[in-house]
Parts: structure tokens; C-alpha cells; sequence
């Protein structure tokens, strides 16, 4: 129980997510200010793309990092949003601490050592993470949106 306003007591929701919402806000800031950082670097105040850059989009830094950021922002918002749907429906909460986890290491190896990484031939944005990341994302996102569709399936007669 917690206290909100004059004191009131009140009950923790859905505090596994909201335990997670930590980490990926400190990434999210983390990409935010990298793209900051390419944005001041190269004196690129608007757009995604250096005007310098004439190579492929992996060759642009800031792109990279837009990317990144765009990535990411593409999946964890909706992971953790069904995460507190099956959280406050009763879900396992270690259960969930294990899905949560297991998504913030996907997205984190998925955006490093993927997107900004390079393979063993040298091709950029195409580390090792990028795939294991994409395909671990999807099957994280996919069993929590079933596991949380099975936690309310009393309430459509099944």
C-alpha cells in the first residue's frame, strides 16, 4: 500500500512495470542525446541525414541515430503497455520481470550492437545483435500479448 493525496491508502497497480519503465526511459534519453550530440557535432539542426553524406545511410551518423532512437520507440512503448494490461489482470510478476528484462537486453543488443555495430565482414549496421534482437523483440511482444489475451479469457466465455 502507498498513500496518495490527504493520505489515503491505496494499492500498488502495477509496480513491475512501473519498475521497468526506469531503464528503458534512462535508454530512451540515452538515444535522445545521441542524437543531440550528432545534431551539435556536425551543426545538423533539422532532418535525419547529414548534409554531407553521400554514401549509404549507414555511412551517416546522424541517421544512425535517428534510426536507433525511431527503433526503439517503435516497440517498447506498446511492450510496456501490454505488460501493465497482463500485470494489472493478474499476471505472474516474476513472470513479467522476465519478459521485461528479457526485452530491455533485446532492444539494448538489437540497437548496439546491431544498428551501430558491424559484422564479422565489415558490412555496417549489421552486427550480430540486430537479428536475435528483432526476432527475441517480436517473440517477447507476441507471448505477452497471449499471455495476457489467456489471463482474460473468462471474460469472452472460454
Amino acid at each position: 500500500m502507498v498513500q496518495v493525496g490527504l493520505g489515503v491508502p491505496m494499492p500498488m497497480l502495477a509496480p513491475v512495470t512501473a519498475t521497468w519503465t526506469a531503464p528503458f526511459a534512462a535508454y530512451l534519453i540515452f538515444l535522445s542525446n545521441r542524437i543531440v550530440y550528432q545534431r551539435l557535432k556536425h551543426k545538423a539542426l533539422m532532418g535525419d541525414r547529414l548534409a554531407t553524406t553521400t554514401g549509404a545511410p549507414d555511412d551517416d551518423p546522424l541517421y544512425l541515430a535517428t534510426r536507433t532512437h525511431a527503433n526503439f520507440l517503435e516497440t517498447v512503448p506498446v511492450t510496456l503497455g501490454v505488460a501493465a494490461l497482463a500485470e494489472l489482470n493478474g499476471a505472474n510478476r516474476r513472470w513479467l520481470h522476465g519478459a521485461l528484462a528479457t526485452m530491455f537486453v533485446l532492444r539494448v543488443a538489437h540497437l548496439e550492437l546491431g544498428i551501430m555495430g558491424t559484422n564479422a565482414s565489415g558490412r555496417k549496421s549489421a552486427g550480430w545483435g540486430r537479428i536475435p534482437g528483432y526476432y527475441g523483440t517480436q517473440a517477447v511482444l507476441l507471448g505477452l500479448a497471449g499471455y495476457t489475451a489467456w489471463i482474460v479469457r473468462g471474460y469472452w466465455g472460454f
